[in-house]
């Protein structure tokens, strides 16, 4: 039966139905096959998917994201990376990643991060005489920052599947991020270099210090997330809460880019998110529970175990299969189905179950940009007006950067786990 649940459900979405209702559909499909288990059980597993309080970090994480996008947020972290770092070799792909790790830890969403610092940055780079190409792959790679920087929607989702600390774990995901980020710049510098692409005008002091005065309050938003939750004034779940009203407050009384009527297009936007991101989880949890049921989970890991006990091999195959899995499988849905199966093995291993899960989530990231089903492939080829396969050429030397640094990350866990344990969590 766990055979023919998986093999469904792939065979579901290689016919171009949706992940979430391939889910759903190969669950309910093996439930009548089987005909022993009454089908009330279906809404039932759905519902419990999604009956859990660290769960509503998700719909007000993406709505704080939704407002701090339309907000006038963007812009001016732009101006504020353009003020620091633009006169650089390369300086307006610098300016991208470094804008793409800031306004990531304003959304937790990569797609979000692509959109909003896309519109902007490739238009801004062709004018300044980059390639239209290497535009959009620098927009498309440097946005999956948007959920390896804390705040992040996939880090909720494993800490809830996984029952790890959801903080910890955003803590954790800073120096992967800011490192990652690094790397990024990099190779945007070296190709500049290559390629001629010339850094804008030296700024001033004065431009300077407008500058970081024009994005301070976007800038203190993933300081009071963080500093909330290690201070413990509030959970993770709250501290979502409290995004949404700092980014209402700062939208519409601080930078008054938000008008009251713009409420209603913005509230739309996340609850579309949102429901979607709710109707995989929903389907996902159907799906896991019948392959614990059919304990397909305890057969995984009777067969790596049997082909290895070295936790380096484990994590170098942990990181082909998700690496793989991410080019057709959106990250919601991978870490729900995934993390119950992968998860117990790490523990078992003696792999930090924190390090694991950022190990996840890096990997996954990775899929935003791998073709077919990278999500921000698509958004900047909309905006760039690109076609993927013209895009690819020049995502290689981004996605071997990403890959390089995933292994890093994977095989040297003092860098993911320096922070958690300086501060004692």
């Amino acid at each position: 039966m766990g055979l023919l649940l998986i093999l469904g459900m792939f065979l579901l979405v290689f016919l171009s139905m949706p992940v979430a209702f391939s889910l759903g559909a190969s669950s309910t499909i093996v439930l009548m096959y089987q005909g022993k288990i009454p089908l009330d059980v279906i809404v039932q597993r759905m519902f419990a998917g999604v009956d859990s309080f660290p769960l509503m970090a998700i719909p007000f994480f993406i709505l704080a994201g939704s407002l701090m996008e339309t907000g006038g947020i963007s812009e001016r972290l732009i101006k504020f990376a353009t003020a620091m770092v633009g006169k650089a070799t390369g300086g307006l792909g610098l300016v991208t990643v470094a804008t793409c790790l800031f306004f990531g830890a304003v959304s937790g969403s990569a797609a979000a991060t692509t959109a909003a610092v896309g519109a902007l940055m490739i238009p801004s780079m062709v004018q300044r005489g980059y390639h239209k190409n290497f535009s959009a792959a620098t927009v498309a790679s440097a946005a999956s920052l948007g959920v390896i920087i804390p705040p992040s929607i996939p880090m909720v989702l494993y800490g809830v599947v996984s029952g790890q600390s959801i903080g910890t774990l955003f803590i954790a995901g800073i120096i992967p991020g800011l490192f990652i980020g690094a790397t990024l710049m990099l190779v945007c510098y070296f190709i500049s270099k290559k390629e001629g692409y010339k850094g804008t005008e030296q700024a001033t002091r004065k431009e300077k210090l407008v500058a970081f005065k024009d994005a301070i309050w976007a800038l203190l938003m993933p300081i009071i997330i963080l500093g909330g939750i290690y201070g413990g004034y509030f959970t993770p779940t709250e501290a979502a809460a409290v995004a949404v009203l700092y980014g209402f407050i700062v939208s519409i009384f601080i930078y008054k880019e938000i008008k009251l009527p713009d409420l209603k297009n913005v509230l739309a936007s996340a609850a579309i998110t949102t429901s979607i991101i709710m109707i995989i989880l929903a389907n996902a949890s159907l799906f896991g529970w019948i392959m614990a049921r059919e304990r397909v989970p305890h057969m995984v890991a009777e067969a790596f175990t049997n082909f290895s006990s070295s936790p380096f091999v484990y994590l170098l195959l942990v990181n082909i299969l998700l690496l793989f899995v991410g080019t057709i499988f959106e990250s919601s849905a991978a870490i729900i189905i995934l993390t119950p199966i992968l998860y117990p093995i790490a523990v078992q291993m003696g792999i930090d179950p924190i390090h694991f899960g950022i190990v996840m989530v890096v990997n996954l990231a990775i899929g935003y940009v791998t073709p077919p089903l990278g999500i921000n492939l698509f958004i900047a080829c909309n905006i760039s007006k690109l076609r993927i396969e013209d895009l690819v050429v020049r995502l290689v030397p981004f996605l071997v950067t990403l890959i390089v640094a995933l292994l890093i990350l994977t095989y040297v866990p003092q860098i993911t786990l320096f922070l958690p344990h300086l501060l004692g969590m």
